[in-house]
């Protein structure tokens, strides 16, 4: 069974949130051999530049509350009160790091097994494109031109395209495109895990 994932399926894994453990389950399947997933090459950089963002805003708000906390530590009331807020910045910092240690982890794994779909020059095209008629991001529009790309190259007989998020790709004739090339679309990784389960029993 072929499984495309995009960005944010790395970016919940990565920040470990809500349904993160689906993705990890998921992933363990692909790293088992019971399921093939499949990425465009592009939603395993776009993570990474994410994280660099997040990380200059964090460092940007540190320097500002640490700069706050001197003040604060100047007033005698206060000094013995701003030990909760100092440990808020040391959070920030290391919030940071584990996640980018995270996003290497998980980087590589996928690089173990998942098959990456490439960015071609076709796909650029074609992806520009699809911006206006399917109301996508220029983001959106690469993640969603490298999979209907590859389910028309290879035909598979059952698959499905897990995101977080319907609005990214809510469009019915998106939908109704990935029905035609045997792809269902999920915008849950829980419901895609669970959409998974269901196939995989004998």
């Amino acid at each position: 069974m072929n499984i495309y994932i995009e960005t944010n399926f790395v970016l919940e894994l990565v920040f470990e949130q809500e349904q993160y453990t689906s993705c990890e389950q998921i992933l363990a399947l692909g790293e088992s051999g019971r399921l093939h997933l499949i990425i465009p090459a592009y939603c395993l950089a776009e993570p990474h530049e994410k994280l660099m963002r997040q990380a200059g805003s964090r460092r940007e708000l540190q320097r500002n509350l640490e700069t706050e906390l001197r003040q604060l530590a100047r007033t005698a009331s206060y000094n013995a009160r701003i030990s909760s807020i100092q440990d808020i910045a040391s959070l920030l910092v290391r919030s940071t790091e584990e996640e980018k240690q995270r996003f290497i982890r998980y980087r590589d794994r996928l690089l173990g097994i998942a098959e990456i779909i490439p960015l071609t020059v076709d796909i650029l095209r074609e992806a520009a494109t699809h911006e206006s008629p399917y109301d996508l991001t220029p983001q959106d529009a690469l993640v969603y031109t490298s999979v209907i790309t590859h389910l028309r190259q290879n035909n598979p007989p059952i698959s499905c395209f897990l995101n977080r998020n319907s609005k990214d790709f809510d469009n019915p004739d998106i939908v109704d495109e990935l029905d035609r090339n045997n792809c269902r679309m999920i915008p849950r990784f829980d419901h895609g895990y669970a959409f998974i389960q269901a196939r995989l029993q004998p």
